[in-house]
């Protein structure tokens, strides 16, 4: 397994692995961007949970957040980066190696 071999298990990343960050990610691949509360009330975990995981995110530069104003109240919504959706693409290809079965016969 050696770099530059095209081996997908490369990709597998540790930041992204654990559950509720590997749960934020697919969220916001599919949804593009969301609002802190919708992920949070998606995922049932508080907020400072859901904080503490996005910001792991957002030091690995996988994740962006946007804050405006709306219907007076302070709004964050969040989204993957374009590192961040290719590390998340890159991560479930390393899981589907990982699980999927070889093509060579025993």
């Amino acid at each position: 397994m050696s770099a530059g071999n095209g081996d997908p298990l490369e990709g597998f990343d540790t930041t992204i692995h654990a559950p509720h960050r590997l749960r934020i990610c697919a969220l916001l691949e599919a949804a593009g961007e969301a609002e802190f509360g919708l992920v949070q009330k998606n995922l049932a975990l508080s907020a400072s949970a859901l904080s503490k995981h996005v910001t792991v995110l957002m030091d690995a530069g996988y994740v962006d957040q946007r804050k405006a104003v709306r219907d007076t109240r302070r709004r964050v919504w969040l989204r993957l980066t374009r590192e961040g959706r290719a590390a998340y693409q890159g991560h479930l290809a390393a899981l589907r190696a990982i699980v999927e079965p070889s093509d060579q016969t025993p």
